[in-house]
Order: structure tokens, then C-alpha cells, then sequence
């Protein structure tokens, strides 16, 4: 995994300088003027996702080092093609900024405390003793924080160049995802089969799970039907790349990365599906 491990951070830290620059203040702003439907997509995707994969993985069985690869996956933000995805399913596109800015943002708190917290939970012990829970958020602030705040900076300075070129910046940073990506299946081909039928079952019902269950608590809390949907792709949806460089941070070994690698396939056929579903009944 040494071509991933390489250009994991590389490409992580531009897709966040990418989302930086799809941001504005206004979208932070956003969260205090309207926050009932804010506080129910951080709930359902930054508390209620880890339950339900940590629930799933006792359910089912799940080998501990694909355990905790679940885990991690689920303690990612969502990824930065949710807002497209949203607009697609003509959701609340604002809140899935929002949603998305902040808890990325966040991220660099929560998913070092999710997924050590896990490892400690499923009784995984081969975690280095150099590797902490606060050497993990520094490392991730770097390639999170940092990018999405120059973004912004950037945008600031270059408002007028950077709105008529976002769709661009998009597609670039679509781009950069695929990438990873390729270069885990590339590296892992032999063995992608074993992956998939390891860890292909738990992260499609992972991501069926969670949709639905966004959905439905939304639509007894949110304020409407855009929400609704915005929130349930929120949760379906999650920023892969993130999971790999954290995995390839925390552990040297490629079955910690199969579950993000595997839900990375199944997620977008499945809001796809869900979206088509959504489009045809509402």
C-alpha cells in the first residue's frame, strides 16, 4: 500500500482545499439561523452512523479488523459530492453544505475519538503506542483544516474567478477521489474478490441502514422534504478518502481499508437508487 499511502494526504488535503473554496462565512452562518435541521443532520451522522455500525458489526459477526475498517468509515464526514448529489435529488442543498463544512471541520476531533474508542470496544491492541488520538487529529488538521480554511482565503480574494469556475474545481476534485481509489484496487487486485466478499455485505447494509433511517427520522424532525433528503444522503454518503488516510495513518495493513474501499463502490449506486426512488414516489 505504499502508492496509497503516499498520495492519500496529497489528494485529501486538495479535495478540502477544493471544498474550501465552495465555502463562505455564510455557510457557517447558516447553522445558528436555522439550526433545527442542522442539529438533526449532525445527530444522525455524527452519532447515530457510529451506533448503527457498531450495532451492525455486533449483529453480524464481523472480524475485528473489518470491524473497526467500518468504523472508521462511518466516523468520516460526508464526502465533498453530497452537495451535488443533493442538488440532483432537488434537496436542501444549503444544508448540505453546511453539514458537510462543519462536520468536516469537526472531524479532526471526532473521528480519532470514534475510532479509538472502537478499537478499544472491538479489543484491538496492535495500535502503536506512538500513535495517539492527538497525533491523529494534528496529522488530520493538516490535511483538513488547513486546505479548507486556504480555500476559503482564496475564494475571498478570488470570489468572481473561483464561483464561475466551481463546477471545474468539482470535477477535480471528483477526479482526485477516483484516484485513491483506483490506486487501492490497482495495488489490492488479487485480491478484490476476498475484500468484497468479506466486506461487501456489511457496508451495503451499512449504507441501505442509514439512508433510510436519516430519512425517516427527518421526516419526523426536519422542517420539510428537501431536508429530509438532504439529510438521508448526508448519511449515505461518506468522505472515503478521509477514511483511507486515516486508516493508512493508524495501521500498516490493507484490511483496515477494505471496508472504506467496498462501501466506496456500493454508496453511489446506492443513493442513485435511492435518489431515482425518492424522485419517482415525492
Amino acid at each position: 500500500m505504499e502508492v496509497v499511502t503516499k498520495i492519500a494526504p496529497i489528494a485529501l488535503a486538495l479535495i478540502m482545499l477544493g471544498l474550501g473554496m465552495g465555502l463562505t462565512t455564510k455557510d457557517f452562518l447558516r447553522v445558528l439561523n436555522n439550526p433545527r435541521d442542522f442539529v438533526i443532520g449532525f445527530i444522525c451522522q455524527l452519532i447515530i452512523l457510529p451506533i448503527i455500525a457498531y450495532v451492525l458489526i455486533l449483529l453480524l459477526n464481523t472480524p475485528i479488523e473489518l470491524a473497526l475498517g467500518v468504523m472508521i468509515i462511518a466516523a468520516a464526514p460526508g464526502g465533498v459530492t453530497t452537495n451535488v448529489l443533493t442538488k440532483f435529488a432537488n434537496g436542501d442543498v444549503a444544508l448540505s453544505i453546511s453539514l458537510t463544512a462543519v462536520i468536516s471541520l469537526i472531524s479532526i476531533l471526532s473521528v480519532p475519538f470514534i475510532v479509538f474508542q472502537s478499537a478499544e470496544l472491538l479489543g484491538i491492541t496492535n495500535i502503536s503506542e506512538n500513535i495517539t488520538m492527538t497525533g491523529i487529529a494534528l496529522k488530520m488538521s493538516l490535511v483538513v483544516t488547513i486546505p479548507v480554511i486556504i480555500g476559503m482565503i482564496i475564494r475571498r480574494f478570488a470570489e468572481n474567478f473561483i464561483s464561475s469556475n466551481i463546477s471545474i474545481i468539482e470535477k477535480f476534485t471528483g477526479f482526485l477521489f477516483i484516484i485513491v481509489f483506483a490506486a487501492v484496487w490497482i495495488e489490492e487486485r488479487e485480491n478484490i474478490v476476498s475484500y468484497l466478499a468479506q466486506a461487501g455485505f456489511i457496508v451495503l447494509t451499512l449504507n441501505i441502514v442509514m439512508m433510510i433511517l436519516a430519512y425517516i427520522i427527518a421526516k419526523y424532525f426536519a422542517s420539510g422534504i428537501k431536508q429530509r433528503k438532504c439529510i438521508a444522503i448526508e448519511c449515505g454518503l461518506q468522505n472515503g478518502t478521509l477514511a483511507i488516510f486515516v486508516a493508512t495513518q493508524i495501521f500498516n495493513e490493507v484490511i483496515y481499508m477494505v471496508p472504506t474501499a467496498a462501501y466506496a463502490l456500493i454508496m453511489y449506486i446506492t443513493a442513485f437508487i435511492f435518489i431515482f426512488i425518492l424522485r419517482k414516489s415525492i
